[in-house]
């Protein structure tokens, strides 16, 4: 009796699982199925502003929320590593910029990661960079400034955020497309460089828009030129390097990057959320982002891919041209 007994379970379960084996194999569930973490690599007041306009809206079109996680440290290297070493599945992103993606790992050998170790989603801001000098110096152009630096060889001494950033790089790679003779003098954060340039301490600051923007308009700082390729609209009056004839345009776009190995399927969830949000909000954003001198850029993953991989090639020879 016990042994029928047996054999009957034996058989339905076996009839069981074959009746699983036969159904539809479950989809997986949509992404995404929880928050979102979008990793700052730098101090709130900078990537962060120009990327929240965006990221606080996505929510609205994936049902999950995108919340920013600051890791400061090394020049972005400390949040962007984190992210590289996440797992790739679009749930933890990065804030990109040429500076923590890019520059940093060519600058810091001791950065585990590449400009390889990421998946671009989308370019959601251009933040414009400028050379400014201090309102009361003789020199009121561009022009001007060159010729003078080509006759003083050294005299001419110009602060940034940070040595081996962005830039104190551009800065670098202008000095030598134009054949002159520039002293770098670094300083810790935007800020500072900005009040050594106020104080007379340097000649000029290679600068991001945004710490410079309210003395520009007291008209204490005066814009010399850009360094990205079109005119900024913010300041429609200053020129591009590439207007006075320089090859040096370099835009600085801002936007969300994946470790490497994220489904295309996510990508493209979490840039069509962005696109959405661009169309539903873009004038609204454009103002947010005006105050900071910056404007939207919403570029797909293939072609902010290209942006990266452009400025790669960029600062790899800014780097060889200072050592």
């Amino acid at each position: 009796m016990q042994i029928k007994k047996r054999s009957f379970f034996l058989a339905a379960a076996a009839a069981g699982m074959l009746a699983l084996a036969s159904m539809p194999a479950r989809a997986a569930d949509p992404f995404p199925t929880k928050p979102i973490q979008l990793v700052i690599p730098f101090a709130p007041g900078d990537t962060d502003n120009m990327l929240r306009p965006f990221v606080e809206k996505m929510g609205e079109f994936m049902g999950q929320p995108v919340v920013l996680n600051y890791k400061p440290g090394a020049g972005g290297g400390v949040g962007a590593g984190f992210v590289a070493a996440s797992k790739a599945d679009g749930y933890t992103l990065v804030g990109t910029s040429p500076g923590s993606i890019v520059v940093v790992p060519l600058a810091n050998k001791d950065v585990k990661y590449t400009p390889e170790s990421f998946t671009p989603i989308a370019s959601l801001a251009e933040g414009g960079l400028m050379l400014v000098v201090n309102s009361s110096s003789p020199w009121k152009n561009m022009k001007e400034l060159v010729e003078h630096s080509k006759k003083n060889p050294g005299a001419i001494t110009f602060s940034s955020s940070g040595a081996m950033g962005i830039t104190h790089l551009l800065a670098e790679i202008f000095a030598k497309e134009a054949d002159v003779k520039w002293r770098h003098i670094p300083y810790q954060g935007s800020g500072p460089a900005i009040t050594a340039l106020l104080g007379g301490h340097v000649s000029m600051a290679a600068t991001a828009i945004a710490p410079a923007q309210a003395h520009m308009k007291a008209g204490t700082l005066r814009p010399m030129a850009v360094f990205g390729d079109t005119r900024l609209k913010a300041f429609p009056d200053v020129p591009t390097l590439k207007e006075l004839g320089y090859n040096v345009g370099s835009p600085t776009l801002y936007g969300i990057s994946a470790p490497t190995g994220t489904p295309r399927e996510v990508v493209d969830a979490l840039y069509n959320a962005a696109k959405k949000v661009n169309e539903k909000y873009g004038d609204a954003i454009a103002a947010s982002l005006a105050v900071l001198g910056a404007e939207p850029r919403l570029l797909g993953p293939d072609e902010y891919a290209a942006y990266l991989k452009n400025q790669n090639q960029l600062f790899t020879a800014g780097i060889k041209a200072i050592n």
